[in-house]
């Protein structure tokens, strides 16, 4: 299947009945998909007027208790920031898509990752994260929808699926699981009606006593030191004897893996950690890595975007390069093993 494609149907199987969004370039696949199928499963697909509107559309489904979904691409995400914040702020579970484009601005329609700062630092105003993951294959586009939507339920807080157009629109076999897999609460919060048998509920984001806001930030912050704990996810390649580990999310680290193999057969030793939760980012696998490497590169679509977290894993305990092309360009695995070149024989220093 397409990865747009297989995003969309495992949302479907993860229970997923409610999806609002509004076409852009690359992700349309993903909102032409719903529009076909969420009929035949007694679902709701409707394409709103604005990001803005389908952004808060899913505020009402999830304020209702339904497992809900919306999708876009960068400045279409930019849009809906505002929603996300209000989401976040009333502790209700989503998941968002955001199959990445080139910018700033309308940018172009190529892939790019340069939206690593928006999802993981400025999604929306206010003290408050969301839950990253970053698949890096068709199959990965379907498995963490899946984990997208259970831990968007866990811990009662918004999910970004963060693609990027190759992803998207490249195709590969894949096989749906079964569910996510984790036991969830029950969603006695949600805006069911009462029928007269117990308290009504409430949700706000808005609170006008500083106090009581204030509290509410604490408990929220309170939770993301246990996701911290918990929820780091992230896959190692050759990193055993390493001296330059290579830190690539989503399609990078493919591009990555390849450098590797030929890196290797120069008698450089370089290995890879890809990061599969953006935030949590995986602080623990790199500064354990720091223990014995001697250098890392990251690896990105982007003017360097990751690289900061990298340096701040590992308390810059050693030198950090990068390695990037942007604008919609992608590097090739030659451009990446004459970085691993340069680092090797102290050219960087």
């Amino acid at each position: 299947m397409k990865g747009n494609e297989a995003l969309a149907e495992a949302a479907i199987r993860a229970g997923c009945r409610f999806f609002f969004g509004y076409p852009i370039t690359p992700q349309t696949e993903v909102a032409a998909y719903m529009a076909k199928r969420m009929p035949r499963v007694g679902g709701t697909y409707l394409q709103a007027e604005s990001e803005v509107a389908a952004i808060n559309m899913v505020l009402g489904a999830s304020s209702a208790g339904k497992r809900v979904m919306t999708s876009s691409s960068s400045p279409g995400i930019s849009l809906k920031s505002e929603g996300i914040s209000y989401i976040a702020g009333s502790d209700l579970p989503a998941v968002i898509v955001n199959i990445q484009r080139g910018g700033p601005g309308l940018g172009g329609i190529q892939p790019s990752q340069s939206d690593y700062f928006q999802a993981t630092r400025s999604t929306g105003h206010g003290d408050f994260h969301v839950l990253v993951l970053a698949p890096n294959s068709v199959q990965e586009m379907a498995s963490l929808t899946f984990e997208a939507f259970d831990l968007a339920d866990l811990y009662r807080m918004p999910c970004i699926i963060l693609g990027d157009g190759i992803l998207g629109q490249m195709m590969e076999p894949v096989t749906f699981p079964e569910s996510g897999g984790r036991k969830l609460p029950e969603k006695d919060w949600a805006l069911t009606g009462t029928g007269g048998k117990r308290k009504k509920n409430i949700v706000n984001s808005l609170y006008l006593t500083p106090s009581k806001l204030e509290e509410m930030n604490f408990k929220r912050f309170e939770r993301y030191e246990i996701i911290k704990k918990e929820e780091q996810k992230s896959e190692s390649y050759m990193t055993d004897d390493a001296d330059i580990i290579i830190v690539a999310y989503g399609a990078s680290a493919r591009v990555a893996r390849n450098a590797i193999e030929a890196a290797r057969e120069k008698g450089i030793k370089a290995g890879l950690i890809r990061p599969i939760t953006l935030w949590p980012f995986p602080v623990d696998v790199l500064k354990s890595a720091a223990k014995t490497a001697k250098a890392f590169l990251s690896v990105e679509l982007s003017m360097g975007q990751m690289i900061d977290d990298v340096r701040l894993a590992i308390d810059c305990a050693r030198p950090v390069y990068l390695c990037n092309r942007t604008g919609g360009m992608v590097m090739k695995p030659q451009e990446i093993l004459k970085k691993l070149e340069e680092i090797s024989g102290g050219e960087l220093q």
